[in-house]
C-alpha cells in the first residue's frame, strides 16, 4: 500500500518528485490529476486484500489486557499539516520542496531533543545514510547504463501518442522495467522518453513505477526498506504469497485507474 498510496502528492516519494518536475504541473494540479487514479488503485487493492485475507480478518485479534488507547500526536500532526502547506506554497513560488521538508524535520527533531526523547546520534541513524548512499550509487549506475544504449533500446519500445491504449502501454512498460531494475532507475530512464508526449505520458509512467513494483521484493525502494525492517523484527513474508498478491493486484491496479 505504501507504493500505491504514494501516487497522490508530488512529494509522496522520490519517483513522484522526479515525475512532478518533468510534468510541468503545479503542486495542486498534479494532486488533482492523480486523485482519481489514487482512489481507484487503493480501492482495488483493498477489495482484493479484503477477499484474500477474509478468514484472518474475520477471526479478529483480542486487544492486550489493560492496554490504553494511544494519545493523539497533536504536535506531530500539526507539523505534518504545516509541512504539506509549505509544499504547496513552495511550489507556487518556485521554491524546491526540500526546504519545506527540512523545516518539518528541524521542528520535530528539535522538540524531540528538547524533551530528551532522542539523541543526535539516533536522528542521524534514522536518516539511513548508507541507504541514501545506495540510492545515489544506483542513480550513477543507471545514468551510465542509459548513456550506453538502454535509452536507445527503450526509445523503440515506448508507445507514441496520447490515447488510452498508449498510456496503458506506457504504464505497463514502466511496471515491467521497475520490477527488473527497481522503480527509481526505471523512472530516471523513462521520464526523458515520455516527457515529449506531455504530462499524460509522464503520469502514466508514474502509475507504472508506483503500482507495478508491488509484484517483486526488488521493485521499489519502499519494499526494500519494508523488508529490511521486517527482518529486523525477526519477521519475514513468504515470497510465494507476496508474488501471488502482486499478480492479483498489480494488473488490476494498473488497468482500472
Amino acid at each position: 500500500m505504501s507504493n500505491t498510496a504514494s501516487l497522490l502528492l508530488p512529494v509522496s516519494n522520490l519517483t513522484n518528485l522526479l515525475a512532478f518536475a518533468a510534468s510541468g504541473q503545479s503542486f495542486t494540479r498534479f494532486a488533482a490529476l492523480m486523485a482519481l487514479p489514487w482512489l481507484v488503485a487503493i480501492a482495488t487493492e483493498y477489495v482484493i486484500f479484503r477477499w484474500y485475507f477474509a478468514i484472518d480478518l474475520d477471526a479478529g485479534a483480542p486487544a492486550p489486557p489493560g492496554a490504553a488507547a494511544p494519545e493523539l500526536p497533536v504536535f506531530a500532526l500539526a507539523t505534518l499539516a504545516c509541512t504539506l502547506a509549505g509544499f504547496v506554497l513552495a511550489s507556487g513560488f518556485g521554491v524546491n520542496p526540500v526546504w519545506a521538508a527540512l523545516a518539518g524535520v528541524v521542528v520535530l527533531a528539535s522538540r524531540a531533543l528538547a524533551q530528551r526523547r532522542t539523541t543526535a546520534f539516533e536522528i542521524v541513524r534514522a536518516a539511513a545514510v548508507p541507504f541514501l548512499a545506495f540510492v545515489l550509487a544506483l542513480g550513477i549506475v543507471v545514468r551510465a547504463v542509459v548513456d550506453n544504449g538502454l535509452a536507445w533500446a527503450l526509445g523503440n519500445l515506448v508507445p507514441a501518442g496520447t490515447g488510452l491504449p498508449v498510456l496503458l502501454g506506457t504504464a505497463a512498460l514502466a511496471a515491467v522495467l521497475a520490477n527488473m531494475i527497481n522503480n527509481l532507475p526505471a523512472v530516471l530512464v523513462l521520464l526523458p522518453l515520455a516527457a515529449p508526449a506531455g504530462p499524460g505520458a509522464v503520469l502514466a509512467v508514474l502509475l507504472g513505477v508506483n503500482i507495478g513494483p508491488n509484484l517483486t521484493y526488488a521493485g521499489s525502494l519502499a519494499t526494500l526498506l519494508w523488508r529490511r525492517i521486517m527482518r529486523g523484527h525477526d519477521t519475514d513474508v513468504d515470497l510465494g504469497e507476496f508474488t501471488l498478491l502482486g499478480l492479483l493486484t498489480v494488473p488490476a491496479g494498473l488497468v482500472w485507474p
